[in-house]
């Protein structure tokens, strides 16, 4: 966090009406569709162009503040390879949110987005909010999955769908907040607590 984010945090934790809610979320979708560039982009607010594979998942963290409360993602960003594709569902436990990622440019990436998006169906806990997002939207001139369609697609699930840029840094913030306003507010994990409550 920047000065100004860090003395925002400490301020709020004089205010006993803010609480904390910790969401595990998965982030799931084809090898190289850009799933850690948006992790990494959202929590670090970096971007790099060497892409190197993920294996097994990646574990990170961050707070937001949104309304009245403070939320914090736990992040599994996942392997796309098809050799780690049996140990994903392990990490759909307990998930309250998952982000189906495919790259506008590539149309098999999203015919693979719907296969995790029934697997999350049919092996995720019920009622986890699921949102299919299209990544590359940098690469306009080469999209081959028209957003309409995933837009469609979406509806059709229940879901909503964003389209980002994780390399331009378009709509990823927008993307976890969508997550977090179709979240139930009186869904907290374990972790949830009162800032006041914090020794």
């Amino acid at each position: 966090f920047k000065k100004k984010e860090k003395k925002k945090m400490a301020s709020q934790s004089l205010n006993p009406d803010i609480q904390i809610h910790s969401f595990k979320l998965v982030i799931l979708g084809e090898e190289a569709v850009g799933k850690s560039s948006i992790a990494q982009r959202f929590v670090n607010g970096k971007f790099t162009n060497l892409h190197q594979a993920t294996i097994g998942a990646l574990f990170l963290t961050k707070q937001i503040r949104h309304e009245d409360r403070i939320v914090k993602f736990e992040i599994w960003d996942t392997a796309g390879q098809e050799r780690f594709h049996s140990l994903t569902p392990l990490y759909y436990k307990n998930a309250k949110a998952a982000i189906v990622v495919f790259d506008v440019a590539n149309a098999g990436s999203f015919e693979r987005a719907k296969t995790w998006v029934k697997d999350l169906m049919e092996k995720a806990n019920p009622g986890i909010v699921i949102a299919l997002c299209g990544n590359k939207i940098d690469l306009e001139d080469s999209r081959v999955v028209k957003k309409e369609d995933a837009e469609k697609y979406a509806f059709d699930i229940g879901s909503f769908y964003t389209e980002v840029s994780a390399k331009l840094d378009k709509n990823v913030n927008v993307l976890f907040e969508k997550i977090v306003e179709k979240m139930p507010k009186d869904v907290q994990e374990r972790n949830g607590i009162k800032l006041s409550d914090e020794e």
